[in-house]
């Protein structure tokens, strides 16, 4: 994913980048092919990329163990600055370029916003009812027959806490 940066005017340049998640040395939950927009803004002494993917991903439901699939989209900004690179910087989205660059590669950008957008949660619809906690029934599909057992009087305090705020 080699930008050429040389020979562009100053002003805004459009790139499309598709290929195989391989490519990126993307595993598990991608699959298939992604699709990259780029936008480029060339200023005389900077850069400023917007760059928006597209991948797809086969999840596990955390709540039901259901597998499914689902699209995912990374989108992040980057500012290359041609200047002698400072000491320190705080901003993961700011690099520095040589003066004498002609080009970047934003493969390994791409790859770890693609993976810091993977969600902590992964709920195959955001209703998912889960598992019974005693049969391990799918509660999406059926109804367990469960008995619904006196809960400990230790737990009763959290559960009416629970449904306080179920109610808001």
């Amino acid at each position: 994913m080699i930008i050429k940066i040389s020979n562009l005017s100053q002003g805004e340049h459009n790139f499309v980048f598709e290929d195989k998640v391989d490519y990126l040395d993307l595993d598990k939950p991608f699959y298939g092919k992604y699709k990259s927009f780029v936008i480029l803004n060339k200023l005389h002494d900077q850069l400023i990329l917007s760059v928006t993917s597209d991948f797809k991903v086969k999840y596990e439901c955390d709540r039901c163990g259901t597998e499914f699939k689902s699209g995912l989209k990374s989108d992040y900004k980057m500012i290359y600055l041609m200047n002698e690179e400072p000491e320190e910087t705080d901003s993961i989205n700011v690099s520095y370029l040589n003066r004498d660059a002609d080009k970047i590669d934003i493969k390994s950008d791409v790859r770890e916003f693609a993976l810091i957008s993977v969600p902590m949660k992964k709920l195959c619809k955001e209703d998912c009812k889960g598992l019974c906690y005693k049969c391990g029934k799918d509660l999406n599909k059926e109804q367990c027959t469960c008995s619904t057992e006196e809960i400990d009087p230790r737990w009763k305090p959290l559960m009416n806490l629970k449904d306080k705020l179920n109610l808001n």
